[in-house]
């Protein structure tokens, strides 16, 4: 009987797709690069509710996508107890989201769900009381499901799980990757970067970049205040650019250009040529900018977010002292920036491919 996994998509139908939008999109490129490689033989369906606009990003994976009728907010609603959209010859569904579905496909199908993190109840004042309030009911509904497996990126979240009440069986750490595409010439493809994006007067090599979305979890406001001390101490470091997205809450980014958000195009650009990448959230369930940049070879710095942990070429600051960042900004722009040291830093994340993501999906599946 042929296999067919089914992949939820439906983060990359929304206006912001964020953090579990990258991991979507890259979970199928690591499978679409295994099954090229003959390591596994299956179907590989998208998942996801109407698209809102278009362009649909949807277009480029290079996969057949199954379309609910609803738009993203009713589906969302809807695949908390019925499995609209997935194939009856489904053999995995795996969500990846709590936004479900938690069910559908054949008799013996595996369910999996991605459980990225728990900061709505680490920091519920950084969260909106709706958000919180889905995530808290659906990370219960997703207990009570027995027979759904529990995929994590980091051990700590995979142990909190377990000790509110998930069968340890049912819980599945796996990595996450990098999915830049970087030129041989990082300061012509930043340079690209920045004059599409209206950047005027930023070199290459000559600024530094936070990526993520605008709101308090983010910490940006402290960022730019750091910043700014630390351009003082070492200009080098060049003005503070944002990739981002305004998002829900009061954030102060004054003395930082907010780009906005940012296409794959452009985004890989601006990290292949910053001179520090800044990644300093309060909270975080994993973190792939700072990767990313290390991919790049480019120095970091960051709050201890899961994907940095033990990772010795990265500055770790305490995200809620500004002198601290400041001083790791002035670190990190003062260390030497010559092919060795860009290729160890590019070495400490080597293993974080997203075809090794995907290896670590389907053993959790089989």
């Amino acid at each position: 009987m042929t296999e067919t996994i089914v992949v939820t998509l439906d983060q990359l139908r929304r206006a912001h797709p964020g953090g579990i939008g990258t991991y979507a999109r890259g979970l199928v490129s690591g499978l679409l690069e295994l099954r090229a490689s003959d390591e596994f033989d299956a179907s590989l369906i998208g998942l996801a509710p109407a698209p809102p606009r278009r362009p649909d990003p949807l277009d480029e994976l290079g996969i057949d996508v199954a379309t609910v009728s609803t738009g993203v907010d009713l589906t969302t609603r809807l695949w908390r107890y019925v499995a609209s959209g997935v194939s009856a010859d489904a053999s995995v569904v795996h969500a990846t989201s709590l936004a479900g579905p938690f069910r559908g496909g054949r008799r013996d199908a595996v369910h999996s769900v991605a459980v990225q993190d728990l900061l709505w109840r680490d920091h519920p004042e950084l969260t909106t009381r709706r958000g919180a309030r889905f995530h808290e009911r659906r990370i219960a509904h997703a207990k009570s499901c027995a027979d759904v497996r529990v995929i994590v990126t980091s051990r700590g979240v995979g142990e909190r799980l377990v000790a509110d009440g998930f069968d340890a069986e049912r819980v599945f750490v796996v990595r996450l990757g990098v999915d830049r595409e970087l030129s041989a010439d990082a300061a012509a493809q930043s340079r690209a970067a920045l004059q599409r994006l209206g950047a005027s007067g930023v070199e290459p090599f000559a600024y530094t970049l936070a990526v993520g979305t605008v709101q308090p979890r983010k910490n940006i406001t402290r960022l730019a205040s750091a910043h700014a001390e630390a351009r003082r101490r070492q200009p080098g470091i060049g003005p503070l650019l944002i990739a981002g997205a305004r998002g829900w809450g009061e954030v102060d980014t004054a003395g930082a250009t907010v780009l906005g958000e940012v296409d794959q195009r452009n985004l890989a650009g601006l990290i292949a040529g910053c001179r520090v990448m800044a990644y300093v959230p309060i909270a975080e369930g994993w973190g792939l900018p700072p990767i990313e940049a290390l991919a790049a070879g480019r120095p970091v710095v960051a709050s201890a977010v899961p994907s940095v942990e033990g990772n010795a070429e990265v500055f770790v600051v305490d995200p809620l002292d500004v002198d601290a960042i400041a001083a790791g900004l002035v670190a990190a722009g003062d260390t030497v920036d010559s092919d060795e040291a860009r290729s160890h830093r590019r070495a400490s994340v080597s293993e974080l491919t997203w075809a090794n993501s995907a290896r670590d999906h389907l053993a959790a599946w089989r």
